[in-house]
């Protein structure tokens, strides 16, 4: 007998809690269904979302700039605007008049009278990334929307967003920070691929956006925008839970430590005498895995993504070392209080005067705390199709919500990442929880319109 895994899942035909068992028995899977009770757990006779056409969206939309069980679509490259298109399209069936703004930006807007809700999420990849970390939120917006709109019980409906370059290629949440008015004409102008140096103005021109006016949002057409997303964690797996009712969002500070030292021949300069900007780096990124577990939070994380040393030659002293430095938490008087620390580190490497050192800060991000409506929508949907299997939890990746939290109420939830596995051609989530997640963001989208109305 093969390895079995017992999971809840709605049938989709009928308004009864079953449970499937994947055994895996030779290399192969099979699927058994059992149904142990006949109890009637839906909320009430709304459509509900069809989890074969979410599944079958998603595997499009992975089948465009595909790359190994990943995908690989950088903003403005070429399986990017696929995508873009590919929406467009899916929103025209559906009803809603789909546009590409000027940034990039792909709105779904409806002509239904009543309360409107915005939901969505991107759709470009980190390089050689995962499949779900975006679509899976454009899709569950879509689907809303397609579930939602027609029906006449339903008074308001849900509009789509897919928003450009959250991944940051070019800059960080270049299209909801455009949509809420924070991106001026010079920040574009300014804009470069991080990864070719390619200005978004050229990237504007190459792809035909060039010209376009930019969407904004018109105030108080919205009640709320709603998102969701792959955690990229692994609380709700290893919690045996199905969804995530986001509380906050972490702010990300970030920052270029730059060291600098004494260019020299590697044979020749003796160790007493050298002034080696590198060692000097290597030191610091230590003491500060060090030092910052005594003054952070219980949830503050740390990152030293990239480190460069000039001019990087094995027969070479390195003169100038350069390391950029993340921070994430959702208390600003934590981050004040590291960047303190921090800065305070660099003056002491200053004072002992072999190399010197300075700290820039690059970007800061205020925390976002999402909706309580929203978030009480989001359980209350989970109790119905999910069992309850839900958790209230912060973010610590940064999310579109976050940007549009700064002008209407936002909410945001979560389905579970296989071996909190993201950023990464190998992240997924099972079938299952997709299926599930769909059910549950339709159901909390109808609940907030109805609260609206």
């Amino acid at each position: 007998m093969g390895k079995k895994h017992m999971t809840k899942q709605w049938d989709r035909t009928s308004p009864n809690l079953v449970y499937v068992s994947d055994i895996v028995e030779n290399g192969r899977f099979a699927r058994e269904r059992h149904c142990p009770t006949r109890l009637q757990l839906m909320p009430d006779n709304h459509l509900q979302s069809d989890g074969a056409r979410v599944l079958g969206d998603l595997n499009a939309l992975r089948g465009i700039g595909a790359y190994k069980t990943g995908v690989h679509k950088p903003t403005f490259s070429e399986p990017h605007m696929r995508s873009l298109e590919w929406l467009t399209q899916r929103l025209a069936e559906a009803g809603l008049a789909a546009t590409i703004d000027g940034i990039g930006n792909v709105l779904g807007t409806a002509t239904k009278s009543g309360p409107k809700l915005l939901a969505g999420s991107h759709l470009e990849s980190q390089n050689f990334a995962g499949w779900l970390d975006g679509p899976l939120g454009v899709v569950y917006a879509l689907e809303a929307a397609r579930v939602i709109n027609p029906d006449p019980n339903v008074n308001g409906a849900v509009e789509v967003a897919a928003w450009c370059d959250e991944e940051g290629h070019f800059g960080h949440f270049l299209g909801s920070r455009s949509y809420v008015g924070g991106v001026t004409e010079a920040d574009i102008d300014a804009a470069r691929d991080r990864d070719s140096g390619r200005t978004m103005r050229e990237a504007l021109h190459d792809v035909g956006l060039a010209g376009r006016a930019r969407a904004s949002a018109e105030p108080g057409r919205h009640i709320g925008y709603l998102e969701a997303h792959i955690e990229q964690g692994e609380t709700l797996e290893s919690g045996d839970l199905s969804v995530g009712v986001v509380t906050s969002i972490v702010g990300i500070w970030q920052y270029r430590i730059t060291f600098r030292g004494e260019q020299n021949h590697a044979g020749t300069t003796r160790m007493n005498v050298r002034k080696d900007a590198g060692l000097a780096l290597t030191r610091f990124c230590v003491a500060i895995d060090d030092r910052f577990p005594t003054h952070c939070g219980p949830r503050t994380v740390w990152t030293t993504g990239r480190i460069t040393l000039d001019p990087g030659a094995p027969s070479i002293i390195p003169g100038v070392a350069e390391m950029l430095f993340q921070v994430r938490d959702d208390d600003p008087g934590v981050i004040d209080r590291l960047e303190d620390l921090l800065r305070s580190m660099a003056a002491e490497v200053n004072a002992q005067g072999r190399c010197s050192v300075t700290v820039e800060r690059l970007r800061t991000g205020t925390p976002a705390l999402m909706d309580a409506t929203f978030q009480h929508a989001i359980e209350a949907a989970s109790a119905a199709f999910a069992g309850g299997r839900s958790i209230r939890m912060p973010s610590g990746a940064g999310h579109d919500a976050q940007v549009l939290a700064t002008i209407m109420p936002a909410g945001m939830m979560f389905v579970p990442s296989i071996g909190g596995i993201s950023h990464h051609w190998s992240e997924n989530t099972s079938n299952a929880d997709i299926v599930t997640g769909a059910q549950v963001f339709v159901e909390a989208c109808r609940r907030l319109l109805a609260a609206a109305a």
